[in-house]
């Protein structure tokens, strides 16, 4: 008996060990029918909500979010934007003049579960379910639910009326379950930005003014009943006297947002081997040439996307204009549409990318907006370079700045944080957008650029659908590149450490050169130092850092390389020979590239044909 129990609790052992790397995944499906009142602005409707709890727990508790009773004076976003050193200038105090009539709320009418009346709370933009009966592990309860809004003047991504005259930009639009993962519930009010959601199917229904044209996440099913460009050329389309109904279905996905304006156009343009992209503006003086351009340009970045980071895995995707400069969401696009082309092609660009990222990985947004907005930014601007016969290479070099404007103001925060805990909006934008697209420029110089780009597409196929964390992202990039770089994330995201080298020393020695390079900032980085010899010749010197546990391939080197023994990371500075004399050397210049956000270039360079030898005693 003793050894068939020892048996049994190491196979009890082994299975809660192999379980910990098994990432469950809630699910929702939702099945909507609403109806828009276009004189009133409001929006009643029912939610029938599966809900599947894959998870090992038992919950007695469900939250969902009510965003819009964010545009409510008083509320957190309102107060929030008041206070903030530097709001964002799209909210202000907007929300604290909004009167009764503009005012975005979310009214519960009635909600049961499995048929039974449960008791909730509101508080804010969450909404605390007590359940009925406890939902098991591993079972599905089904949410009915009755809700009555109203939609707010356009204050900030969603709401009507927005100031280049769309009337509806419908996103967050319904009471939308929060989600539950291994950290447990992500029920955040709604202050300022960024999202997260439960994978599932949306089955929705919008009735409306039959003068409107509706468009947004997922694949229209009533075509034949609609017009307004979805039929198939040829189809002759019957509609039926008074308000129409549109029918969307969109599965796999994380949120379900939808646009409405009387007088959109409606244009298409096919991707080679999809997906199928639909265009929605409003004509005029300001538009219509621009927007009757963008299509091929788009199609040509989802062509870049989809051969460098991982294949669009839906069959159509939507840009609309109708947001307030622009936002993602799921198989659409909201964006300003009266900008300059470069414009329109540069936000479009960024907010299709985000299908990848936020649509595709959905990693959580809310506490991991760099993996969203970082990510999104860098493969965009590389796209950009693309269609725009610029240099890839100096694609990045706005975000480096911005990085380094943030630095000189004594503004950066830590980027693992929540995104509405930033101390200042411009902390975030930075932190967010420019130092996410610095973490993988950066992440390209340690592992070279060959590997780089295998690991971003291993990392988008390995964990699409899964909400992907920042270690998840680098032990994908370590397994690709055979490097430890944990140490890299930790820094990076961590702490707010600086990267300053420098070079320090060149003295002679005999027939060779002594060169000792430092480090006074706090972050340890390897190092790609360039050599320049008086013949024209170059070599490149490269230190790895020891926490690196390797280098990267000299293949990645488009001039000679010489390997050196890594840098110590407790060591301030490192000395190396070069084995020709200083009277040889032109010049030498630690990452010439300009790859690193090293706080303070000018010590990165010394040219030997002004002052030799060269000591630097101070800075």
């Amino acid at each position: 008996m003793i050894k068939y129990g020892i048996v049994f609790l190491l196979i009890i052992r082994a299975s809660l060990v192999s379980g910990q790397d098994f990432r469950w995944q809630q699910r929702a499906e939702y099945t909507m029918n609403v109806a828009l009142d276009v004189q009133s602005h409001r929006l009643s409707g029912t939610q029938k909500l599966v809900y599947h709890n894959n998870s090992p727990d038992t919950l007695n508790k469900v939250y969902y979010h009510l965003y819009y009773n964010a545009f409510q004076p008083g509320s957190m976003m309102d107060v929030r934007s008041r206070n903030i050193l530097d709001p964002d200038p799209r909210v202000k105090d907007r929300i604290s003049q909004l009167k009764e009539n503009e005012i975005g709320y979310q009214h519960i009418e009635s909600l049961q579960q499995d048929g039974k009346v449960v008791n909730f709370s509101v508080d804010g933009t969450v909404m605390e379910v007590s359940l009925a009966k406890p939902l098991l592990p591993h079972s599905k309860s089904t949410f009915l639910m009755k809700f009555d809004s109203q939609i707010p003047v356009m204050i900030r991504r969603s709401g009507r009326d927005n100031k280049e005259g769309i009337s509806y930009s419908m996103t967050q639009w319904f009471p939308k379950i929060a989600e539950y993962d291994h950290q447990g519930w992500h029920a955040y009010q709604y202050v300022a930005r960024e999202f997260h959601g439960v994978w599932g199917d949306f089955d929705v229904s919008i009735t409306l003014d039959p003068t409107f044209v509706v468009c947004g996440t997922g694949k229209l099913q009533n075509a034949d009943k609609i017009g307004y460009g979805y039929e198939k050329p040829g189809t002759q389309v019957k509609r039926q006297p008074g308000n129409l109904t549109w029918h969307f279905i969109a599965r796999n996905v994380i949120d379900f947002a939808w646009a409405a304006d009387p007088d959109f156009i409606h244009e298409r343009e096919m991707v080679p081997g999809g997906p199928e992209l639909h265009f929605f503006y409003q004509p005029g003086t300001k538009t219509t040439e621009k927007w009757k351009k963008l299509p091929a340009y788009i199609v040509r970045h989802f062509e870049f996307m989809n051969r460098t980071f991982g294949t669009y895995p839906y069959d159509v995707f939507s840009v609309i204009q109708g947001g307030d400069q622009g936002m993602e969401y799921p198989m659409c696009a909201f964006v300003y549409g009266e900008g300059s082309f470069g414009s329109l092609v540069g936000t479009t660009a960024h907010e299709s990318a985000h299908s990848w990222y936020q649509g595709v990985l959905a990693s959580n947004e809310s506490l991991y907006a760099w993996m969203d907005e970082g990510f999104a930014d860098f493969s965009s601007q590389e796209s950009m370079a693309i269609l725009f016969n610029t240099s890839v290479a100096d694609s990045h070099a706005a975000s480096y700045e911005n990085y380094f404007s943030l630095v000189r103001r004594d503004l950066q925060e830590p980027m693992n944080q929540h995104s509405d805990h930033f101390n200042t909006h411009t902390a975030y934008n930075s932190v967010a957008y420019a130092m996410g697209t610095i973490f993988l420029q950066q992440l390209k110089y340690i592992v070279g650029e060959t590997t780089f780009y295998i690991g971003m597409r291993r990392y988008y196929n390995l964990w699409r659908f899964k909400h992907p964390e920042p270690n998840d992202f680098i032990r994908v990039m370590e397994k690709v590149s055979g490097l430890q770089l944990k140490w890299y994330l930790s820094y990076w995201v961590n702490t707010t450490k600086k990267i300053d080298y420098g070079v320090r020393n060149v003295v002679s020695h005999d027939a060779s050169t002594m060169v000792t390079l430092e480090r006074p900032g706090d972050f340890p980085m390897p190092i790609d130092l360039l050599v320049t010899f008086k013949d024209g010749t170059t070599q490149m010197i490269y230190i790895p850092s020891n926490e690196m546990l390797g280098k990267k391939s000299a293949a990645e080197s488009a001039v000679s390389r010489i390997d050196f023994d890594p840098w110590l990371w407790v060591s301030p500075s490192y000395t190396f020979k070069i084995d020709k004399p200083v009277s040889a050397i032109s010049s030498l210049e630690i990452d010439p590239l300009l790859q690193l956000a090293d706080v303070n270039r000018k010590n990165n360079k010394i040219e030997l044909d002004r002052v030799s030898p060269y000591k630097r005693t101070t800075r």
